[in-house]
């Protein structure tokens, strides 16, 4: 099979709901072979049922990204056949700690849980990855969040921790080919991302912070990491591209 030819192999962390299981049948859809990784056997069997008769297929690997010994199993697992990672997205990860801590000892407990469920999922499965990425024409696109310009604290610092480390990364792919590039998306509808806080006046109020009075779309987010893994979008890497309606101008 020639290099034109070949299916490509595209690996999307946190693929079991929301914006990573938008982007995995994204890509399926247009004839890419897709590995979900995620800790719920549930969520991922869900993702590739929806998968359908999408042109290209989604297989589940269950793993938790905080724990380098399971990060390397996966890593082994999905290149064991020798087999070249042409895309991948680092989606996993989530506020967990959405309750500021009332002391010392939570804070404390607060900032590693999202440093460690947030930065450690995106950087062990890089770093495990990167030998196998095609080299030239890789992608690596690592989710983000308007947090990381505005807060809360604990995620918002945790996510803005990626934007530093993706551009240094792209600066020492760049002469592979291989592109490095951060979506940081505003309100999304359609996440468990607010589960146990959404409500009526909750998403007014969030929906209220962008001049389009929205929220975003899971597909929207999913369109944009489309773009960047795709052919066109070689001369892009070491961007943060921001999507949340104009809620937040883009500056880091």
């Amino acid at each position: 099979m020639s290099e034109s030819s070949r299916r490509r192999l595209a690996v999307v962390s946190g693929g079991g709901s929301g914006i990573g299981r938008a982007i995995a049948l994204l890509l399926a859809t247009g004839g890419d072979d897709v590995i979900v990784i995620g800790r719920r056997p549930e969520s991922l069997a869900a993702t590739v049922e929806l998968a359908g008769s999408a042109s290209g297929r989604i297989s589940p690997l269950v793993a938790d990204l905080t724990e380098p010994a399971e990060v390397a199993a996966a890593a082994t697992g999905i290149t064991s056949a020798g087999r070249q990672v042409d895309v991948l997205v680092n989606n996993a990860g989530g506020n967990l700690a959405p309750v500021p801590a009332p002391d010392l000892a939570g804070l404390r407990r607060d900032w590693l849980a999202n440093v460690t469920g947030n930065v450690l999922p995106v950087v062990l499965l890089t770093e495990a990855l990167l030998p196998a990425v095609g080299r030239p024409g890789g992608r690596i696109v690592t989710i983000s969040s308007v947090a990381a310009l505005r807060g809360p604290a604990t995620y918002g610092g945790a996510k803005a921790a990626l934007h530093p480390w993706s551009a240094e990364l792209a600066a020492r792919l760049a002469p592979d080919g291989v592109t490095a590039n951060v979506v940081a998306p505003g309100y999304v509808t359609g996440t468990g991302f607010y589960d146990g806080r959404m409500t009526q006046d909750f998403h007014i109020g969030r929906a209220g912070q962008s001049p389009m009075r929205r929220g975003g779309t899971v597909e929207e987010i999913a369109a944009a990491v489309g773009y960047l893994t795709g052919p066109a979008a070689g001369f892009i890497t070491g961007q943060v591209i921001h999507i949340n309606g104009g809620a937040q101008p883009g500056r880091g």
